[in-house]
């Protein structure tokens, strides 16, 4: 199996990188086309700045390449948020994969939201029953209302999205790679999907 993580300004491929070494998963790490067309799989981290990278995306033609991929994709933290329509980062138009908008939490709570929170109403094939009530790592300021798409609901002083999936695209708002053994089984449920 081919798994190809997409290369740009990223600030958790290496980590994202380190939990596929961790399951013995061989990948490459490439802004290459036709590398990208040719894995089984791909994942589209991210840590950083919604409009930057979107800028970075469309110099590269990658913004164009990742809506049209057929194989599974995964999108991590704002690798999630990008595969949405709209976010209120930058005010920036993302890849539309999924018909969502992303706010910035309006909350007496410390932004960045940052650490452990469990997950609920998961849903397959991303998120299987074991992983209900269990808890994942998140660093984020954004969030993805809850929506038909979404696969899995976290809180932080309201509920949002802390997965998606659409087809044949999967996303989370939280850190797998960072997430320990439940990161870990949901790295590969991916990998099967």
């Amino acid at each position: 199996m081919k798994i190809a993580i997409i290369k740009y300004n990223a600030g958790n491929i290496k980590s994202v990188s380190n939990a596929l070494n961790r399951l013995n998963v061989e990948h490459s790490i490439t802004d290459n086309p036709d590398e990208i067309l040719a894995a089984d799989k791909v994942i589209f981290p991210g840590v950083g700045e919604a409009s930057t990278t979107m800028d970075y995306l469309g110099k590269k033609n990658l913004d164009l390449l990742i809506g049209g991929l057929k194989q599974p994709v995964l999108g991590i933290c704002l690798g999630m948020q990008l595969m949405c329509r709209h976010s209120e980062e930058g005010d920036t138009t993302c890849l539309g994969i999924f018909d969502l908008p992303v706010k910035k939490f309006d909350t007496e709570l410390k932004i960045p939201h940052m650490g452990w929170n469990s997950l609920a109403d998961v849903k397959p094939p991303l998120m299987d029953a074991s992983l209900e009530g269990q808890f994942v790592y998140f660093v984020h300021s954004y969030y993805v209302p809850v929506a038909e798409e979404t696969a899995a609901v976290s809180h932080y002083g309201i509920p949002f999205s802390a997965a998606l999936q659409k087809n044949n695209f999967y996303a989370t708002q939280f850190h797998p790679e960072k997430s320990g053994s439940v990161g870990e089984s949901i790295l590969k449920n991916f990998l099967r999907s």
